[in-house]
């Protein structure tokens, strides 16, 4: 993981000085390191559920290319936040940086939680055998808590890596996981049963009040 995701940013940087991403990559890697531990404690159809992640572990060739998408604009964002320091673009003052880092360690306790929930929960667009809706919780306030630590992943980012620059691909990001919250819903609704119901009464797909 350090390793996939140094690299992008190290070699756009061009440099090993570069605090804040040694400080994302740490508090990146250790919140997934601890977030699989609980899983591996409390869920562990749930860890090895997610294990199987990424555009090849989608069924549907349209969620290939979602998650392609997803794949590529995040290893973008290190790519840009990598340039926006070797190139001094942009600056982010050091209150920023450090709220940055909390959303990132934010969105992996709402995933982790997020999977104590419902242990159905996978990486991929799929129904487990014997799946129903899951209502309580979180999802009682949203349909997809999962994308909305993600959104707040995306946010932090760029915060951390101090890039005002790649806060721009936000909007890309988002856009592409609503295509995949839209997408997803459609075959939710028509293979789970008792999912157009719950849609019904859980107004909010990502974010209460908005959407």
């Amino acid at each position: 993981m350090l390793l996939v995701m140094g690299a992008p940013i190290f070699l756009s940087a061009w440099s090993f000085h570069f605090w804040q991403a040694w400080v994302f990559l740490a508090i990146f890697s250790a919140a997934t390191t601890i977030h699989a531990l609980i899983l591996l404690k409390y869920a562990p159809e749930v860890l090895m559920r997610r294990m199987k992640a990424g555009p090849a572990a989608e069924k549907r060739p349209v969620q290939r290319i979602i998650m392609t998408g997803i794949t590529a604009s995040f290893f973008l964002f290190l790519v840009v936040c990598g340039l926006d320091h070797r190139f001094g673009w942009s600056h982010v003052p050091l209150p920023a940086v450090l709220f940055g880092d909390f959303l990132i360690a934010l969105s992996f306790v709402i995933f982790t939680r997020v999977c104590l929930e419902n242990h159905y929960a996978s990486a991929t667009i799929e129904l487990a055998e014997g799946q129903s809706v899951v209502s309580t919780g979180m999802y009682g306030v949203v349909r997809h808590p999962m994308y909305a630590g993600a959104l707040l992943l995306l946010l932090g980012i760029p915060l951390s890596l101090g890039s005002v620059w790649s806060a721009a691909l936000i909007v890309v990001a988002t856009g592409i996981l609503v295509w995949r919250i839209v997408d997803e819903e459609k075959f939710l609704q028509s293979h789970l049963s008792g999912y157009s119901e719950y849609c019904s009464k859980v107004k909010y797909r990502l974010i209460p009040g908005l959407y």
